[in-house]
């Protein structure tokens, strides 16, 4: 029997009662959470592309950014190449863009001159000094109906599905 739609349906609810009619034998609630991650996370980056824009970076270069930005020090390729996820080929490509923008530096490494160490310049700090608040404020607005308690219990469960793909629990 056809799940009935109801005006609080939002489009998860109308995939699974797809998949449902597809393939009645299989269960499709893990579709309920991780298809509403997926949804979720696809149109928030979509915003941020779509904020980004007038900067001249995409959302990648500003994950570089906002990784140098974060860091303490001055970070080799390869650092940030590990907290953004990147290649290391995407990593260089990004970096290279930032340089020609003004907005990353490339520093030799005192001790080894083959190490170069990427930092923001002035130009690409005020840019993340900018953004970033915009960003955290667009993230709220998607919180907006879920109390204190809500945010920290939906936090904690999506920091154990978090936990579950970082220790690779798919394979």
């Amino acid at each position: 029997m056809a799940q009935a739609s109801s005006s609080e349906d939002d489009f998860i609810d109308k995939v699974r009662r797809e998949w449902k009619r597809t393939y009645p034998e299989i269960d499709t609630s893990p579709v309920e959470v991780m298809g509403r991650i997926s949804r979720i996370s696809s149109q928030s980056l979509h915003q941020l592309d779509r904020a980004l824009a007038p900067s001249g970076v995409s959302r990648a270069e500003f994950d570089v950014m906002s990784a140098l930005a974060r860091s303490d020090r001055p970070l080799r390729a390869s650092e940030v190449t590990a907290v953004t996820m990147f290649s290391g080929a995407a990593t260089t490509k990004h970096a290279d863009r930032l340089a020609k923008l003004g907005l990353v530096e490339r520093q030799r490494f005192e001790r080894d001159g083959r190490v170069v160490l990427l930092t923001l310049t002035e130009a690409g700090r005020a840019l993340v000094e900018a953004e970033f608040p915009r960003r955290v404020e667009r993230d709220r607005q998607l919180l907006s109906g879920l109390d204190a308690n809500e945010q920290t219990q939906l936090t904690a469960l999506l920091k154990r599905i978090s936990i579950n793909i970082d220790a690779g629990l798919w394979d």
